[in-house]
């Protein structure tokens, strides 16, 4: 199979490869010219290119004419996530990523244990995580992970962007298997809590932004277990796991 590289100087039947992606195909796989790659540009579509140059910290191609993946779902899941503490949010981005989520918005709320920290640095490592699952998962675009919402109000002010919001609380809700068809959006939100779970407020404050209140079965799932469920739930009742 052949590797795949994620480029934005793709243009005119062109393309190419900067930094760390070049020196990995040009001297750790030793590429040499009229080999094949996937590259995978910002348009979301799958390119064949073959090599044509190696310069140092550069390899350019010629690429075929761009192709829908069939790794990439056919709605946009944006998945809201009550930021966890240690070290979960890594696992919920990467298993995520191979879901085929949009975008991950983390975010803090009344009852979450972690605290802001460091999140500049933070943000930028699970982007590279991200983009490593996107890879390994065949994925043609990389979802992004934003920097975390300060607290629940600003979630609720961004559900007004989604053609459907889903609010998955401890306390119950509508059964996802009727609300969730395929082509029934094409931005959906999926809103999960962190270990403390939402206060009644916050319940509240999401069914007046117009978020749908849903369950995940009679058990109690981890915080990052939640995600994955509701995610798999979503693209399976979507037909997006066929």
């Amino acid at each position: 199979m052949p590797h795949r590289y994620f480029t934005r100087e793709l243009a005119d039947g062109q393309a190419a490869l900067t930094g760390s992606d070049a020196h990995h195909l040009a001297n750790v796989m030793r590429a040499r010219a009229g080999e094949e790659v996937v590259l995978c540009g910002p348009d979301g579509l799958e390119y064949t290119g073959t090599v044509t140059a190696i310069q140092p910290g550069r390899v350019e191609f010629s690429v075929s004419e761009g192709a829908p993946s069939k790794a990439e779902p056919d709605m946009a899941v944006t998945l809201f996530v009550g930021y966890p503490k240690q070290g979960k949010l890594d696992e919920i981005i990467r298993h995520s990523v191979e879901l085929g989520v949009h975008e991950i918005i983390p975010f803090f709320s009344r009852y979450c244990v972690a605290a802001p920290k460091k999140e500049d640095a933070k943000n930028e490592r699970y982007n590279r995580i991200a983009a490593e699952a996107a890879k390994q998962a065949g994925r043609a675009q990389i979802p992004h992970v934003a920097m975390p919402l300060e607290n629940f109000d600003a979630v609720c002010r961004a559900l007004s962007a989604y053609d459907k919001s889903l609010f998955f609380y401890e306390g119950g809700g509508s059964p996802l298997r009727e609300l969730l068809t395929p082509g029934c959006a094409q931005r959906l939100a999926l809103v999960t809590g962190s270990e403390g779970g939402f206060s009644t407020e916050e319940a509240a404050a999401a069914a007046e932004a117009g978020a749908m209140t849903v369950g995940l079965g009679p058990r109690i799932l981890r915080c990052e277990t939640a995600p994955l469920a509701a995610l798999t739930a979503a693209m399976l009742l979507t037909g997006n796991l066929e």
